[in-house]
């Protein structure tokens, strides 16, 4: 599987990449590899304020519906109205054309508690020894 090494990463497999002022968010590919084929994403709308840990989305899949978490606080910016009409990008290209929304951070230092590349694999590697 493919984990960028610029990124950032959540427990609840979510990722971020940082870009200038903005924070752009997406579900991993071992996110999107075990929720298989992306049926619906349900979007979070531009200008809503969210907390860090909190539900910002949904995914459904043909095997059930998952809780996108919000990395950070602070304001969606812009949504990936792409996913409205081709949810199956998520599937294709989580880490480009699959993301979900842009956030600028009100609380930019949350970002310091994310996961490493190296601790995001160990994580998953640790998850499917049990």
């Amino acid at each position: 599987m493919n984990f960028p090494s610029e990124l950032k990463y959540t427990k609840t497999h979510e990722w971020i990449r940082k870009e200038e002022r903005t924070y752009t968010v997406g579900i991993t590919d071992y996110a999107q590899h075990e929720i298989s084929d992306v049926v619906f994403v349900e979007l979070p709308r531009v200008g809503e304020t969210v907390e860090q840990g909190k539900t910002v989305s949904i995914v459904e899949s043909v095997k059930a519906a998952f809780d996108i978490y919000a990395p950070v606080s602070g304001t969606i910016k812009a949504i990936n109205t792409l996913l409205e009409s081709d949810p199956a990008i998520v599937n294709k290209d989580p880490y480009q054309k699959g993301w979900f929304f842009e956030i600028v951070p009100t609380k930019p230092e949350e970002s310091e508690s994310l996961l490493r590349k190296d601790e995001y694999e160990q994580m998953i590697r640790h998850g499917a020894e049990r």
